[in-house]
C-alpha cells in the first residue's frame, strides 16, 4: 500500500457525491482519484474543483487506472456484485455502500470470493456504527455494567418516501440498518424477523403499508422491536431504547438544544439521514481508510452485508405470511472470526 489511497468513486449519485466531498475535503490519507458514471457529464460535475481526478463512465476502466488503489461504490445495489468481484480480483481495499448485493445468494457469493482471496478488503456502508451514541451504547453492552441487555426497542421515522418506495423496501432500504444495529449492539445473529402490519397512515403512497412493527429474537434471547414508519412527515428520526437488568438507555430521537421561550418550547428535528448521521459518515470512511493501511478493514464485513441481507430475505417473507420467519444462514468462513 502507497502512502495515500487513490480511490475510485463508482457512482456521482446523492451518496457518491457526498463521499467524493467528503474524501476531498475532510479525509486524511485519501484523494480522490476517479469518479465513475454512466451519465458522463454528472462524473465530470462531482470531480470539478478536485485536481488530479479523472471523470470516467466505465468502472472497469477505473480498476484498470494505475493511479487508482482503492474502490468506493456507491452504485444502486443491483450494480454492486460485478464490480465487487473485478475489484476483488484487484486485491484493492473497498467500501461498498449498503446493500452489499440486493440478495442473500449474490451476497454469499462475494463472501466465497473472498474467502479465496485469503484476507477481508471489503468494508459495508453501515455507517450507525460509527455513530457516536451508538458507538457508547454498543460500550455500555459489552461493559455489562448495567447487567445483560434484554430487548432493544427502535424508532426510525421518515418524513415521505420517493416515488416507487415499495412495501419490500421498507425492509431492504429501511429496516436493513435496524438488522445490522441488532447484530452489532448484541454480537449475536437473528434467528427470526415477524412482521406485523396494523393500521396506515393515509399518507402512504397506494400498494404501500405504512407504518409496519418488525419482532426480532437474537440466538441468545433478546427480542428487538422496530417501528417502520416513512412516511411520519414531521422529520428524519433514528431511535433506540435499550432495556438491560439494572437501568434503561436511550440513544437517538431529537437532536440539538431543547429550548423554553416565548411561550414554546422543543428543538429540532433532522430533515433527512445526511444530516442525522453526517459525523458517523466521516469516522466510517477515515476507519476505512486507517485499516486500509493495515490491509484490514475499519468496519462491518461482507459476512454483515450477507447476514444481513438474509435478514431483509425472512422480512420481506414475514411481511407477506404474517409467520414469525427464521434467518437462514450458511455457515461463516474463518476469516470471518
Amino acid at each position: 500500500m502507497t502512502d495515500i489511497l487513490r480511490v475510485a468513486v463508482i457512482g456521482a449519485g446523492r451518496m457518491g457525491v457526498d463521499h467524493i466531498q467528503r474524501i476531498h475535503a475532510r479525509i486524511q490519507g485519501a484523494e480522490v482519484a476517479a469518479v465513475v458514471d454512466v451519465d458522463l457529464a454528472r462524473a465530470q460535475a462531482a470531480i470539478e474543483g478536485i485536481p488530479g481526478a479523472v471523470a470516467l463512465a466505465d468502472a472497469e476502466e477505473a480498476l484498470n487506472n494505475g493511479d487508482v488503489n482503492a474502490v468506493l461504490i456507491a452504485t444502486p445495489g443491483f450494480l454492486h456484485e460485478e464490480i465487487l468481484l473485478k475489484a476483488l480480483a484487484k486485491d484493492f481495499p473497498i467500501l461498498c455502500e449498503k446493500p452489499l448485493t440486493p440478495d442473500a445468494a449474490s451476497a454469499w457469493k462475494i463472501v466465497e470470493a473472498e474467502k479465496e482471496l485469503g484476507h477481508q478488503r471489503i468494508q459495508v456502508g453501515f455507517m450507525r456504527r460509527f455513530d457516536a451514541e451508538y458507538a457508547a451504547l454498543g460500550a455500555m453492552i459489552r461493559s455489562n455494567e448495567l447487567g445483560e441487555l434484554l430487548m432493544l426497542h427502535h424508532q426510525h421515522r421518515n418524513p415521505t418516501t420517493p416515488p416507487g418506495f415499495t412495501n419490500e423496501m421498507l425492509i431492504n432500504d429501511s429496516v436493513v440498518h435496524e438488522f445490522d444495529a441488532v447484530r452489532f449492539f448484541t454480537g449475536e445473529e437473528i434467528t427470526s424477523v415477524q412482521v406485523r402490519l396494523g393500521k396506515a397512515t393515509r399518507n402512504a403512497p397506494a400498494g404501500q403499508h405504512d407504518p409496519q412493527h418488525v419482532l426480532i429474537e437474537t440466538e441468545s434471547g433478546v427480542l428487538a422491536d422496530v417501528e417502520i414508519y416513512v412516511n411520519a412527515r414531521f422529520g428524519y428520526e433514528v431511535a433506540t431504547q435499550a432495556s438491560f437488568e439494572d437501568g434503561i438507555v436511550n440513544i437517538g430521537a431529537d437532536h440539538g438544544p431543547y429550548t423554553r421561550a416565548n411561550g414554546r418550547w422543543g428543538g429540532t428535528v433532522t430533515p433527512g439521514f445526511e444530516e442525522r448521521f453526517a459525523a458517523a459518515y466521516d469516522v466510517e470512511i477515515q476507519a476505512w481508510v486507517n485499516a486500509a493501511f493495515r490491509n484490514g478493514i475499519g468496519g462491518p464485513s461482507a459476512w454483515d452485508g450477507y447476514a444481513t441481507a438474509a435478514c431483509c430475505e425472512a422480512g420481506v417473507e414475514a411481511q407477506k405470511n404474517g409467520q414469525k420467519v427464521p434467518v437462514k444462514l450458511n455457515p461463516k468462513p474463518a476469516i470471518y472470526n
